[in-house]
């Protein structure tokens, strides 16, 4: 750089102005794609929330009409044909920047554009880290509810087993 002239150093500073003014609006434009997925996965997740909320209802709704069918099973056991003993079931009912970006050199309205857009992907970037903690604690209660839905099924499945069984034996006697 020392061999250049005045006007070499000159356009050799708007060049890399320029480029650095493309890739500003390059990570402007991934910025702003990456904040539309991100707000597209938050849909998503709020939907797969609704969905496990109906899912946990229905087997509530199962556990409640287990409780009638056990109910009914033990009048029918014990209607004075047959005595045996009641078994008990588990109970799972009880089981959410100051200075600027850049350095000017040139001083003109690329640079100023080149801070424009730094600020804009430094606001994004808020955005999106903001995003990322939500959808981090919308999955930990999204784990914790499916963890509840297991063993409701679980229990709802070993219920049926037991009346499905114990309807048999009825029925064969």
């Amino acid at each position: 750089m020392g061999n250049l002239s005045p006007e070499e150093v000159q356009l050799r500073a708007h060049q890399v102005t320029d480029e650095s003014l493309e890739s500003t609006r390059r990570i402007l434009g991934l910025a702003i794609e990456s904040q539309v997925a991100g707000i597209k996965t938050v849909t998503m997740l709020d939907e797969q929330g609704e969905q496990l909320n109906r899912i946990e209802e229905g087997m509530d709704q199962i556990n409640k009409d287990m409780r009638e069918a056990e109910k009914t099973l033990t009048e029918l056991q014990c209607c004075g044909l047959c005595v045996c003993p009641c078994n008990r079931t588990k109970n799972f009912e009880s089981g959410a920047a100051s200075g600027g970006y850049i350095k000017r050199i040139t001083n003109d309205a690329r640079e100023d554009e080149k801070e424009e857009n730094l600020t804009q992907v430094g606001s994004i970037l808020g955005n999106l880290k903001n995003m990322a903690l939500d959808m981090g604690n919308e999955i930990e209660a999204q784990n914790r509810q499916i963890d509840r839905i297991t063993e409701k099924a679980d229990t709802n499945k070993d219920r049926i087993d037991i009346a499905n069984a114990r309807a048999k034996k009825l029925i064969d006697s």
